[in-house]
């Protein structure tokens, strides 16, 4: 351990945080201090793989682990707002926050002008930015070789049976889940404005037809984008029996370019250089301690992020850009509720995404000393 390494301290220790520690271990300037869940073996098992201590209690490994600069919020979807905001109020941390970042764009604001009254930042996880088929198809874009945006297309094809929504109470709640869309489909809605640009409206439709949860496991929408592209997204965790598909295309004036794969990991069609697909193409399946599906965008992340807290250049997911993933993704929920058109943006929020469920939120609460 080198003694200007920026120490990180995860809170949640469920799938998605095997990858964060592996990421940690993969990259200079940065060493995994400490990890912490509510359920002591969860926290035990990466503590014992990493050789550091465990806690049950974030309050006690926020006070009696020195020097921790970094924690990395990985707790429930619903919970993201308030352990955020606690570790701020309470230790001026900065913070790595997983997707969806926060329910909702009202949360994400509040936050960062709570960070920046104390001096700390906040990270959004947008791991699929760094795919390389989707750096190479955002650098065609900006380099106009596919000429004007026509189309964009998404399309998720993933299954989450019933046992899925079984293994805890706060999936397949609106409160603290959000169905596909906000807990698997997020990446995806990002990347329809990271590479098609913003979007002035949608018409989304939401069905539950796999699962019996109070949320969404199949929606179909249309977009409008203020270029005057139109798009389509198609996002499902009812599909059976098992994960099909992440994809996106982009049909442009001067060609066409299409991702697919597991997560958007394969430049699949690529028209202004068809030879390239296979260079700018990654195999996911079997990535060692964790799911296809998560990729290898962690670890570029927190490259990132020691650069940023280094000085050497800005995180490239800044507060607007975060807000605007947000602002699209509330609006998907605004438009089912709606039963028709939407613009995207401005103060109005889905009543259901996000919402206040105390008897949820306290089974994932920790009292304060």
């Amino acid at each position: 351990m080198s003694p200007n390494n920026l120490k990180v301290a995860l809170i949640g220790c469920g799938r998605i945080a095997g990858h964060h520690c592996q990421s940690v271990a993969a990259v200079a300037g940065v060493e995994l201090a400490a990890v912490c869940d509510l359920v002591e073996d969860k926290a035990r098992a990466y503590a014992e793989q990493y050789g550091v201590p465990h806690f049950i209690d974030y309050h006690q490994m926020l006070t009696e682990i020195p020097g921790i600069d970094l924690v990395a919020v990985i707790t429930p979807s619903g919970m993201h707002d308030e352990h955020a905001r606690d570790v701020l109020n309470r230790y001026g941390k900065h913070l790595i926050v997983e997707k969806p970042t926060f329910m909702r764009p009202s949360q994400m604001t509040a936050a960062y002008q709570q960070a920046d009254a104390l001096g700390a930042k906040i990270f959004p996880v947008f791991q699929n930015r760094y795919n390389k088929a989707v750096s190479r198809v955002r650098s065609a874009l900006q380099a106009g070789e596919l000429g004007d945006i026509r189309l964009v297309s998404v399309r998720v094809r993933w299954c989450r049976p019933q046992r899925y929504y079984d293994l805890a109470p706060w999936r397949g709640t609106f409160s603290h889940d959000g169905g596909c869309l906000t807990n698997q489909g997020i990446h995806h809605v990002d990347l329809l404005r990271h590479l098609g640009g913003e979007v002035a409206r949608i018409n989304a439709t939401m069905r539950t037809l796999g699962a019996d949860i109070e949320v969404e496991d199949a929606l179909v929408a249309t977009l409008d984008y203020k270029s005057g592209a139109i798009g389509s997204l198609e996002v499902t965790t009812a599909a059976r029996p098992d994960d099909f598909e992440a994809s996106l295309s982009i049909v442009g004036s001067e060609g066409l370019a299409q991702i697919g794969g597991i997560a958007v990991n394969e430049l699949q069609i690529f028209t202004p250089d068809p030879e390239a697909c296979a260079a700018h193409s990654e195999d996911f399946v079997g990535i060692k301690g964790h799911g296809a599906v998560y990729g290898y965008g962690h670890t570029e992340m927190y490259r990132d992020i020691v650069a940023d807290l280094r000085g050497e250049k800005p995180y490239p997911v800044d507060r607007h850009d975060c807000r605007s993933t947000l602002e699209l993704l509330n609006a998907f929920y605004r438009s089912d509720e709606a039963g028709g058109w939407v613009g995207v943006g401005g103060p109005d929020e889905s009543p259901r995404l996000g919402r206040a469920n105390d008897a949820v939120s306290d089974l994932y609460r920790t009292a304060a000393p």
